[in-house]
Formats: C-alpha cells, structure tokens, sequence
C-alpha cells in the first residue's frame, strides 16, 4: 500500500513542475526557431541566441510550479511538501532564467528584449485572469496566451540580427496567426467530433472556417503591401488545406495522440517554410 501511495505522490510531484500542455511548447518553439534562422546575420550571434533559447526555457518551464504554488494551474500544491517542492522548482528556473537574461541584457545590450518581454508578460497575466473567469473563456485565454508564446520569434530574430522592425513584427505576427488556427481547430476537433456533413461541421466551426478565409484574405494582401514575402502565403498553405478538408470529410473518431502529432508535423512545416520564406526575402 505504502508503494502504491509513493508511486501516486512522485506522480503529483511530477506534475506540480513538469509542463503538461505538450502542445505549447510547439507553440514556444516553432516561433522561437522561425526567428533564430530568419533573423542570424553572423556567427557571432550564436551564443546570444543559444542564451536566448535557454532563457525562453526556463521561463516557460517555471510557469508550471508558480501556478501549482498560486493554485491556477491544473494541479495545485495542496500539503507543506508539494508547496515545498513547487517553490524549489520555481526558484532554481528563475534563477536559471534570470542568469540568462543578466549575461544577454549586460552593459544595455539587447535592450529591446525588455518591451518584448512585458507584452508577453501582460498577455499572460489577461490569459490567467480570463482563465479563472469561466471554461467557456478557455479558447479565448488560449488565444491570447499565445501572444506570449510566439513573442519568442521576434525576440530571436531581434538578437540574431540586432533589429527590430517590421520584419520580426510580421514573424511575430504570422506565428501568432498560425497558433491561433492550431488552436482553434484543435478545439473544434474536440468539440465537433460527433458532427456529420458540411452542414452539421459548418454549424459548429463557421467562425473557424471563415477565420481560415480571413486568414489567406490577410496574407495575400500582407504580401501585395509588401508587409510580409510573398512565400509565407505558401508557409499557411497546408494548415489552410487542412482545416477546408475537414468540413467536407467523413465523421471520424477523435484519436488525440494522433491529432497532436499531426498537428506538430503542421507546426514543423509551417516553421521551416516560413523561416525560408523571410531567409530568401
């Protein structure tokens, strides 16, 4: 028995500092990487951008055991040990994560970083507040909690290449239109799983379906204004193709293993196309 109750409180621990949303650090790290091969200008900026990296890491990896101490994450840290557990984890990632951006922010380097950084810090503190509010806020605080997330590509285009103009905007800009299309075909898969024909699916997501129209709308006339290259047009092409095909095929049962690796393998694809659409530009 005593087995059985350790098994169950290693478990908890775990949990209390391990990231369970497996989904977001595609969403962490997809812009991260768009912006670390669009935006390197030289060999020099490797090691900023390797601190970069480490640093967006550990501060994504602390969100955990601060909502576990706060109680707003999915398991709270409920008795004296776990609360004892979640403070160690929180303190040693931000420590870690401090160290990391004390060496890059050193003699008012990469100052731009910290406008990036409090954007991305108000977008979370909207997502918590708007995730405490009620379940039906869950898309909405999703949505705008990756703000934050895709913050990472700018930053890393604007450490790789020392600017930050309208080049990491649209990057940012782009990932963020991407992650909300995951994010919100990921909830219409869920919650539409049982929907038979156009008509029934067209019921239940018309506002993702438009929502895909808008979005090539946006990204063909992004390109004609010369606001972003013409190939990311190409880089939202197999998301767009695949949130169409949806409507019109057969009801399926949801498998949600499977729809998370084949929206990671999305997520690949629309990184490095949109990396090499902003590298060849």
């Amino acid at each position: 028995m005593g087995s059985g109750e350790d098994v169950v409180r290693q478990a908890r621990s775990r949990a209390l500092i391990v990231p369970r949303e497996h989904g977001a650090w595609g969403l962490l790290f997809v812009p991260l990487f768009t912006g670390v091969a669009a935006g390197i200008a030289s060999t020099q900026r490797v090691w900023p951008l390797l601190l970069f990296t480490a640093a967006a890491f550990f501060l994504f990896w602390s969100r955990t055991p601060v909502e576990s101490l706060l109680g707003s994450g999915v398991i709270a840290a409920h008795t004296a040990p776990e609360r004892r557990i979640a403070f160690i984890a929180s303190c040693v990632l931000a420590g870690a994560s401090a160290t990391c951006l004390a060496a890059l922010l050193w003699k008012g380097q990469n100052s731009q970083l910290v406008h990036i950084g409090l954007i991305a810090a108000a977008a979370l503190a909207v997502q918590t507040a708007l995730r405490r509010t009620s379940r039906e806020m869950r898309l909405t605080s999703q949505v705008v909690g990756a703000i934050a997330l895709t913050a990472t590509a700018p930053a890393a285009y604007y450490v790789g290449s020392g600017k930050l103009g309208t080049p990491a905007l649209a990057l940012w800009a782009a990932n963020w239109c991407f992650a909300c299309d995951q994010i919100h075909f990921v909830q219409l898969r869920i919650h539409a799983v049982r929907a038979n024909g156009f008509g029934e699916k067209f019921e239940r997501g018309r506002f993702f379906f438009i929502g895909q129209a808008l979005l090539l709308a946006a990204a063909v006339c992004s390109s004609l204004w010369r606001l972003i290259p013409p190939l990311v047009i190409v880089a939202f092409g197999p998301a767009l193709i695949r949130g169409t095909l949806w409507f019109f095929r057969k009801p399926e049962p949801l498998n949600v293993k499977k729809l998370g690796w084949s929206e990671l393998q999305q997520g690949i694809a629309f990184g490095i196309l949109l990396a090499l659409a902003f590298r060849w530009h």
